[in-house]
């Protein structure tokens, strides 16, 4: 059977009854579009969880603190479509602003504490709309799993607060970071980046492989993240927003490993602001 194509909350609805009455489970994967390999990775372990699989794809105004940065996200839902039809998803969920955001919205999602630092330093109002179109969307679509890549950690962590307190029937399921041959986590921006700046763009998966392995080696954790941070510097990227580690459950400050954690960065290379985050655990 093709894929289906939806673009209202009761068209999707409808089609969910007549699944949920044939006693099939479902799956949802959260897209803006510009798919690529990382999204794909999360399409196929919702295959291997889930008889049915709905990917969705709203490029959400809510969480860009920035309208340059809105108006030049990639999109080509063609091109998304035919490679979800390839993968053999159920069903793409495809809604307008309006459907989203019809007249009169007035509710706002917004989980404190995890969403506080880190990008949510730099991107105001960024986290409230990530978790009030993820909140819209694990309703509308009633899955019974959520799959979302690790490589936007502060974002994975929100999203499994905002359904654990909200008492949403859905497991949140984390999938690691695709990354290319040269160690880049794969990204919608990475095709804004120069020739130059793309050679350049690996820096921060190195600085943050060299930096993690110093610290579980018992390096100091300012040390090594301060090295981490010139090495970016030196490799061409003009700020580094921030290079921190991190509780990897709490999101909290760690000044000692002792209890597992995560190394996060983020950075500007050729004006695209690029994201990155690694393990790093203690010794046991």
């Amino acid at each position: 059977m093709s894929m289906l194509i939806v673009r209202s909350v009761a068209e999707i609805r409808a089609q969910i009854g007549h699944w949920r009455a044939a006693g099939d489970n479902i799956a949802v994967v959260p897209t803006m579009g510009a798919l690529h390999e990382g999204h794909l990775s999360l399409v196929r372990a919702a295959k291997g969880r889930a008889k049915r699989v709905i990917v969705t794809l709203f490029v959400n105004p809510s969480q860009f603190n920035n309208a340059e940065d809105l108006a030049r996200y990639p999109r080509d839902e063609a091109a998304d479509s035919a490679r979800l039809e390839a993968e053999h998803v159920d069903m793409l969920f495809a809604p307008d602003i309006a459907e989203m955001y019809p007249e009169g919205f007035a509710t706002k999602v917004s989980v404190s504490r995890l969403s506080e630092g880190l990008c949510g330093a730099y991107r105001p109002g960024h986290f409230e709309g990530v978790a009030t179109v993820v909140t819209k969307l694990l309703l509308q679509t009633q899955a019974d799993s959520a799959f979302f890549g690790e490589k936007d950690y502060q974002q994975l962590s929100v999203i499994r607060r905002l359904a654990r307190d909200l008492d949403i029937p859905v497991e949140i399921v984390g999938v690691p970071t695709v990354r290319e041959a040269d160690g880049l986590a794969m990204s919608s921006r990475n095709v804004r980046l120069s020739e130059t700046a793309r050679k350049q763009a690996p820096a921060m998966a190195e600085a943050l492989r060299a930096a993690g392995a110093a610290i579980e080696a018992g390096q100091p954790v300012s040390s090594a993240v301060d090295a981490a941070k010139t090495t970016l510097l030196t490799a061409g990227y003009s700020q580094v927003e921030y290079l921190e580690l991190r509780d990897a459950e709490t999101l909290e400050p760690v000044s000692k490993l002792d209890r597992p954690a995560r190394l996060l960065a983020a950075g500007w290379l050729d004006g695209v602001r690029l994201i990155d985050n690694i393990a790093v655990l203690p010794a046991h």
